[in-house]
């Protein structure tokens, strides 16, 4: 989890590097078999502009540019000073905020960026300020052997069931 403070710094650039080692942090977890995302909470707060009230600086550019190549390209994302051929697992990324417009419109267009409304019923509400997540269901987790070297590899599984076969050679 990322929050819009981390969206800046007196260090040019640093924010968007947090952004892709939380990103690859997050693909390795999956390459583990495990799920996980990357959640930035209040990015309109972080990266957005506010009319007269906010600057717009080269950590926001390089945030926005940043967003917008994870998604034109998922699967290759590069840290600093490394290359890695490998391509690394796609991970989702979800983003809370009060006011998208004040985001970089190339950012949130269709196909870069699904967008959804949520208006909190009052037991919502409720629920929030209990710390209970009121709108949570019950999504059955894919299991199976989620070892890539397995035999019996299934690449749909999220969570291992310690069925994995290896065969001896």
């Amino acid at each position: 989890m990322m929050s819009a403070g981390e969206l800046e710094s007196g260090n040019a650039g640093e924010p968007a590097k947090l952004i892709r080692q939380r990103y690859r942090e997050a693909a390795d977890i999956i390459k583990k078999g495990k799920m996980c995302c990357l959640f930035i909470n209040d990015l309109d707060a972080g990266a957005g502009r506010m009319g007269g009230t906010t600057q717009y600086t080269v950590n926001n550019q390089m945030v926005n540019a940043t967003l917008m190549n994870i998604a034109d390209n998922p699967t290759n994302v590069q840290l600093p000073g490394m290359y890695n051929k490998e391509e690394n697992p796609r991970v989702p990324i979800i983003v809370t905020g009060n006011d998208f417009s004040t985001l970089y419109a190339p950012l949130i267009r269709d196909g870069r960026m699904e967008k959804f409304y949520w208006a909190p019923t009052r037991e919502d509400r409720i629920g929030v300020c209990k710390g209970k997540a009121a709108q949570q269901v019950n999504i059955p987790i894919p299991e199976g052997c989620t070892d890539p070297n397995a035999a019996n590899f299934d690449p749909t599984a999220r969570s291992d069931d310690g069925s994995c076969m290896y065969t001896l050679e």
